[in-house]
């Protein structure tokens, strides 16, 4: 039976998410491998994974027992664990060596090359901080981000190195390492192979689960970003959310079906395609670490291009495809998708925005077999703060999934009062993945993070069965004559359109009604329809009010950051309100 298979064919709807909380309760019971605690972190009871590692550094020290299996996938480079394992120490040691010492940070600027978390694991290893510098940054930008920092060490490739080199005058403090650099004309740096020779063991050094791990900057498109202080507790319990989240479903539904789990029934091994950038949390905490631990292999790709993608789950036979939703979509409306062997992929879907309901059924009819997925987070949270997979997910699909165990969660109003089910509001989370803070922002850090809850900014309902229903960022909302509009719930009527390809909804002034709808739209080649057309389509799915009263067809795709995610501002400024259909 596939996993696409609906819940009503077990004939247990009755029962099915009862199952799935118990199966869920027993998992996390005292004794099991997810058992939760309650600790006290910063003053605050907070949840926490029993039997999570206590840092980074010993996720890293523990996979060296994988030894020959392959682990990072480059074109036709190829590295196994032992060979990783030997580059890491070797790395560490000349950090060492160059005064970095467990607090100091180390910042890493290049594209998803091996070197990306072969320099990551062996800043957490020795206890420094990795911070994870956005690779699209201008000069400026990069500028800011090393002013706010202050990293000992910056690791470049050619093009970040090229982008440093205009500003180089003013961080003599900053020692440099190129990577897959064929020469230095732009600044004097130490070559990435010249480190590779400086061998040894990797040192012993005592960290604390709550030092920072690392620092990770949010995308920034609406003014300068905060950088994200994430602790190694909060990394390694993140790991087992993902890990706890590949259980915990497949049990249930083996529990439904009546099947005891046997170790035939185990997953072939993970082989997972990083689509998304190292410096973010989605490919970084919940992709690469995660994919480290259960002893996996990762494939990197110089640049998101889905032709190379299906070319890379067909040869390399990738089992996990995390990525955003526009990415999952653009493999399956590629024109090779059905030629190509895609048998491998267990799941498919992402992060770093919503699944659309329609994808969500799209990857379930057809992908070979592969269970649509999703996880729901934040850079401030580690990675996940949900997730859901599988025939729950097909049932669920406007959903991203119940909270995982190290979160207590809350809708509240805007006065800070718990929302019964069903009622919508913004959601705060607690738990021991959230971060300390943001460096170098008292005031932000305090504005976001109250006697441990975090206030994530997102406008979410709860229904009957704990399943969290994003709605939007509160930012992201259009107050139209005294009505909520949320412009995720256009989008996805918008793209629920055959012809719809890409599309962002946002909010326009309006004299009389203060905001209305607008929607900027690029349409599939060959496209005829017009904005009435598209609108009697959202008429059949929305209220009157949430309709779009401006549309503006774009002949190209939409900007998107880094992450993948569209840049609205940046689209918002382009357009004419004149030019609107």
């Amino acid at each position: 039976m596939r996993y696409a298979t609906k819940l009503i064919l077990y004939d247990l709807v009755s029962n099915v998410y009862q199952t799935l909380k118990q199966t869920w309760d027993e998992l996390i019971s005292p004794g099991q491998l997810f058992e939760i605690k309650t600790e006290m972190i910063r003053g605050v009871p907070t949840r926490a994974y029993a039997l999570a590692p206590p840092s980074l550094a010993d996720v890293w020290v523990n996979s060296a027992g994988h030894g020959g299996k392959e682990y990072l996938i480059y074109g036709k480079e190829r590295y196994t664990y032992s060979q990783a394992h030997e580059i890491v120490a070797s790395v560490a040691n000349w950090l060492q060596s160059n005064g970095v010492t467990p607090g100091e940070r180390v910042a890493i600027a290049m594209r998803n090359y091996p070197e990306w978390m072969l320099a990551y694991w062996a800043t957490v290893s020795i206890g420094a901080v990795v911070v994870g510098m956005n690779s699209w940054w201008v000069a400026d930008e990069m500028k800011y981000g090393l002013n706010d920092s202050k990293p000992k060490i910056l690791i470049c490739d050619e093009e970040r190195l090229q982008c440093f080199s205009q500003i180089r005058t003013e961080f003599e403090f900053v020692k440099l390492v190129s990577v897959r650099v064929p020469h230095d004309e732009y600044v004097e740096a130490t070559p990435w192979l010249e480190i590779l020779e400086f061998g040894g063991e990797l040192p012993k050094v005592s960290i604390d689960p709550e030092d920072e791990a690392c620092v990770f900057y949010t995308s920034g498109t609406t003014g300068r970003p905060k950088g994200a202080q994430l602790t190694h507790r909060g990394c390694t319990n993140n790991i087992f959310n993902i890990a706890f989240a590949n259980a915990v479903q497949p049990a249930a539904l083996s529990r439904l079906r009546g099947v005891e789990s046997t170790s035939s029934d185990s997953p072939p091994p993970v082989c997972a395609l990083i689509a998304t950038p190292l410096f973010h949390v989605t490919a970084n905490n919940c992709v690469a670490q995660a994919t480290t631990l259960a002893g996996g292999k990762i494939i990197h790709m110089h640049k998101w291009d889905p032709a190379e993608a299906l070319d890379l789950i067909e040869k390399e036979r990738v089992t996990a495809f995390s990525a955003v939703p526009l990415m999952t979509r653009e493999i399956l409306s590629h024109p090779d998708f059905k030629k190509r062997d895609t048998s491998s992929l267990a799941t498919m879907g992402g992060g770093g925005a919503a699944m659309q309901p329609d994808l969500v059924h799209k990857v379930a009819e057809e992908a070979d077999g592969a269970q649509p997925t999703t996880g729901y987070g934040m850079t401030e949270t580690c990675g996940i703060i949900s997730a859901v997979s599988s025939v729950f997910f097909r049932d669920k699909a406007a959903s991203v999934g119940p909270a995982m165990p190290t979160f207590e969660i809350k809708c509240v109003n805007d006065k800070g009062e718990s929302l019964p089910a069903g009622e919508t509001g913004e959601l705060w989370v607690r738990g021991a993945p959230v971060i300390k803070g943001y460096l170098n922002r008292e005031d932000a850090t305090a504005e976001t993070i109250t006697d441990g809850w975090l206030h994530t900014g997102d406008i979410v309902y709860l229904d009957e069965d704990g399943f969290i229903y994003l709605v939007d960022r509160a930012k992201d909302m259009v107050l139209r004559g005294g009505e909520n509009v949320y412009c995720a719930e256009v989008e996805n009527a918008l793209f629920s359109h055959s012809e719809v390809i890409e599309c962002i909804a946002f909010s326009v002034p309006d004299e009389r009604l203060g905001e209305v709808v607008g929607a900027a739209i690029y349409m599939s080649e060959g496209s005829n329809s017009k904005a009435s057309e598209l609108r009697e389509h959202c008429g059949n799915l929305l209220a009157t009010y949430k309709i779009p009263q401006y549309i503006w067809f774009v002949d190209e795709p939409l900007p998107k950051n880094a992450n993948g995610k569209f840049m609205k501002r940046a689209v918002k400024e382009k357009l004419d309100i004149e030019n609107a259909a």
